[in-house]
């Protein structure tokens, strides 16, 4: 159990952060907590930014990862719109951009990531949005009006959310992306050509294979000031619009923690629970890259669930009680009436095994290597989806021809593969 004198300070209160202050104090943390973000809202959650809330289906407040008044019942300190400017490891204390300096005990780093910017000519005109924040969605909002054309460059998960939502507005969405096929980062391309015709036979124009050269005004000048009206690709072509969402990624935020000698690559270096190489400083969420206990390999997760998990052993640490089970990875997408659900990781897969759905419209893609199932991607079928995360977790081996037939119930497939046969 923590001592009560001391401190433990959290820099960035998105869900890792608004995660890690709850749990140290249901893990019997009887100290001081200061939750410290540089936007001017209490923690919240970001997956309904490019969803529900874009769409209006939610206001601001139903994003709240809890009540804002709970945190002070908690007596959790938040400090909100306060921006860390260095850490002093040494003296163990944080020196905020206002030049106020407090002492920590413990230090969790949860900064998160910031949007990859767009590197071409007149990507810093007026209609030019990225999408990170509740103030990136709400300058967002007004672009989806009826008949407005929306350029969206980046076919992964933003892109592609915000462009139904766009369509279910009314507006015209193009998707421009840079690689071959969608999701390329993420998806193999079973479920990469799903989503794409999901979104064609739906409407929206996808442009694949085509990059970016330049963003326009009008006028052709790049003053700032003006609005982008087109987008010019590199083989020459023209494409007008009325704004532009870039969607090509995100950056961990890690400087401050290169500034301060903790060890880093891409992300913030920590071991099981988040512990970096200063042994009173923590890194958790998109700015983390940990040992993945599922392939063995360092990686930077970009998931809330990841975030959640991580925020939880680092409470842990802290507060001396037993760490969490890992869980598997796992990430979701809602896209018109499609809500995918993907568990485990792709990339060491050598087979990939469909299992099809209703009207003959593929539901499930099933990831195997060496006949162990290592991730799956689910669409509307949720009892596949956690079927394949416990089957993931025990790194079992389904028969593939099970896996296929929708006739089979995904618990007989589960049961058989747990039962070794």
């Amino acid at each position: 159990m923590s001592k009560s004198n001391e401190t433990v300070i959290i820099l960035g209160a998105g869900q890792a952060g608004g995660q890690c202050a709850a749990s140290l104090r249901r893990g019997g943390f009887e100290g001081r907590i200061i939750l410290a973000g540089e936007e001017p809202h209490p923690p919240y959650q970001r997956p309904p930014l490019s969803k529900a809330y874009l769409s209006g289906e939610i206001d601001e407040s139903r994003l709240w990862l809890q009540p804002p008044e709970t945190w002070a019942k908690q007596d959790v300190e938040l400090k909100l719109g306060r921006r860390a400017k260095r850490i002093d490891a040494d003296r163990k204390r944080v020196i905020f951009a206002d030049g106020r300096e407090t002492a920590y005990s413990h230090l969790v780093i949860a900064t998160g990531s910031r949007v990859r910017p767009l590197p071409v000519p007149g990507a810093d005109l007026e209609g030019v949005r990225y999408l990170r924040s509740i103030a990136d969605v709400d300058a967002l909002k007004a672009d989806f009006q009826p008949g407005k054309r929306i350029a969206i460059i980046g076919g992964g998960y933003i892109g592609l959310e915000v462009a139904s939502v766009a369509l279910k507005l009314g507006a015209i969405p193009t998707v421009i992306e840079a690689m071959d096929r969608l999701l390329a980062r993420v998806a193999v391309p079973d479920v990469s050509e799903f989503y794409r015709q999901a979104h064609e036979a739906r409407g929206v124009a996808v442009r694949l294979d085509s990059q970016v050269a330049a963003l326009k005004p009008k006028s052709g000048l790049f003053s700032r000031g003006t609005t982008v009206r087109s987008i010019e690709l590199t083989n020459g072509e023209t494409l007008a619009c009325d704004s532009v969402l870039v969607g090509i990624g995100v950056l961990p935020n890690q400087e401050l923690a290169t500034a301060c000698g903790l060890e880093t690559g891409n992300g913030i270096t920590v071991d099981e629970t988040g512990r970096t190489s200063d042994p009173a400083i923590f890194a958790i969420g998109d700015c983390a890259e940990q040992l993945n206990w599922l392939t063995g390999k360092r990686l930077r997760l970009e998931s809330v669930p990841n975030a959640l998990d991580q925020a939880k052993h680092a409470a842990a640490a802290i507060c001396g009680t037993p760490p969490p089970k890992p869980d598997v990875p796992w990430f979701w997408s809602d896209q018109y009436d499609l809500k995918l659900q993907t568990a485990g990781l792709i990339g060491d897969h050598d087979t990939t095994i469909t299992r099809a759905g209703d009207d003959e419209t593929p539901r499930s893609f099933f990831h195997l290597a060496d006949g162990v199932l290592i991730a799956a991607d689910c669409i509307n079928d949720p009892q596949s989806f956690m079927a394949a995360k416990m089957m993931i977790a025990k790194r079992a081996k389904p028969d593939p021809a099970a896996l296929a037939d929708p006739d089979v119930a995904m618990k007989d497939v589960m049961k058989a593969a747990l039962a070794g046969g």
